[in-house]
């Protein structure tokens, strides 16, 4: 007998609205449901790992989770909750993208056939490529009205007195091309129910009540709210945009940055949404929170916790070690450690120099590396006097004047040295790859 998937979302905070009798359907009856991801881009951002742990709540209850990669849908477009219609994409890249997300998938679900509740992914291009427009027209258009379609919210706004744009009958047709998913899978896998964000209600019901009207089924319909920061603004983006679940777009040390900033008020709600950990532990670390509210141990539990989902424990700790290397917290010996990306988000607008690798080889004079070769300090007779006073550090430590040379063993991912005069001024010598 399966779990109460339903009352475990309602706890987290990640429920939003279901249809009638979903409950207790869920709680009675082991079943298959499905969450559709369009590939906007190869890779997933955390906008979408509130759809990813919802599955992963789906499994871990007993059920099984069918992930849906729009390689179909995503030709179109989802209206929902866009005031303008999205830029096509041609099929090349939407297989890329599907490819990478289908990646990315297999790394928070349970694929592995000798379970009872292995995940499945389907692609809904693989359907809908040879079903011709007289056909779809003939089988699925004749079961829902215009007007009913024209209901929906969705479609409602985008045709308001307020909107501009309007909307395209490519746009017009997407609910039904979504519907026409659930009512496939409900066919071919036996699924009965779909869930997504709270925006695709009229989409996901469009299906429900297609599969009524053409099968005389019944289907269930579940959505989650759509997360946003306490002070209305969207969640999950930063100034330099998404912040995204592939490492290469998002190194684990910014996404690990991000979780951490979080306000101690979106806090509260992120450690319910975005970990696994138990009601118990978590009114626990809540309640330890709000004693000391300046140690962030919530914001350290919630980026530990989700650092280490998406891109593992190693990543993790060398996010911590990072983050530790900018206060000064850690020996040269951690900051040699870093990989190039890391090394350079650190100290991100940090002045820089090239020089070539022979001089490294050969041992570069301390003085000319902080003089001639970067400008660094203004004059030989300047550099001397901070070695003296102990004012200088390689890697984060400081040399005084026993220290004459950099070679090979002072380079931070085969190419970078570290130089600092005081707390606070920086400077990276780079060595010519």
């Amino acid at each position: 007998m399966p779990t109460n998937f339903v009352q475990q979302l309602q706890w987290r905070g990640l429920l939003h609205d279901l249809m009638p009798d979903t409950e207790s359907f869920l709680s009675n009856t082991p079943t298959k449901g499905y969450i559709g991801f369009d590939p906007t881009a190869d890779s997933l951002h955390i906008g979408s790992l509130v759809q990813i742990i919802i599955l992963m709540h789906f499994q871990k209850a007993g059920h099984t989770p069918i992930v849906l990669v729009g390689g179909a849908t995503g030709m179109i477009g989802d209206p929902s909750g866009k005031s303008n219609e999205r830029n096509l994409l041609d099929q090349q890249t939407l297989e890329k993208n599907c490819r990478g997300i289908q990646t990315q998938l297999e790394q928070f679900l349970n694929f592995d056939s000798s379970i009872q509740n292995p995940a499945v992914v389907v692609n809904n291009y693989d359907w809908m490529k040879s079903y011709t427009l007289i056909d779809f027209s003939r089988d699925i258009g004749k079961h829902l009205t215009v007007n009913y379609m024209m209901a929906k919210e969705s479609v409602k706004k985008r045709l308001g007195a307020d909107s501009k744009v309007g909307m395209s009958f490519t746009e017009f047709t997407y609910q039904l091309l979504q519907g026409y998913d659930f009512l496939h899978l409900y066919n071919t896998l036996d699924c009965k129910l779909q869930m997504g964000g709270s925006d695709q209600w009229g989409n996901i019901t469009t299906g429900t009540e297609l599969i009524r009207r053409k099968e005389g089924g019944k289907a269930y319909a579940l959505t989650c709210p759509l997360i946003k920061k306490a002070d209305g603004s969207k969640f999950g983006k930063t100034e330099e945009g998404n912040v995204w679940l592939d490492k290469s777009r998002t190194s684990p040390y910014k996404f690990y940055q991000f979780w951490l900033n979080t306000s101690d008020e979106d806090a509260l709600s992120y450690i319910k949404i975005f970990t696994f950990l138990s009601r118990e532990v978590i009114e626990e670390k809540i309640q330890e929170h709000q004693t000391a509210p300046h140690l962030r141990l919530l914001q350290k539990t919630i980026a530990e916790e989700v650092t280490t989902l998406v891109h593992g424990k190693e990543a993790y700790l060398k996010a911590v070690e990072a983050s530790q290397i900018l206060f000064g917290k850690t020996t040269g010996d951690s900051l040699q450690k870093l990989d190039s990306q890391t090394f350079l988000e650190l100290f991100e607008g940090v002045p820089q120099a090239e020089v070539s690798r022979s001089l490294i080889d050969g041992g570069l004079d301390l003085i000319a590396a902080l003089v001639t070769e970067t400008g660094f300090l203004s004059s030989n007779g300047e550099a001397r006097r901070a070695l003296k006073e102990n004012a200088i550090s390689v890697n984060q430590v400081k040399v005084g004047e026993n220290v004459t040379s950099l070679g090979a063993k002072d380079l931070i991912a085969a190419q970078y040295i570290l130089l600092r005069r005081g707390k606070k001024n920086y400077f990276i010598l780079k060595v010519a790859s």
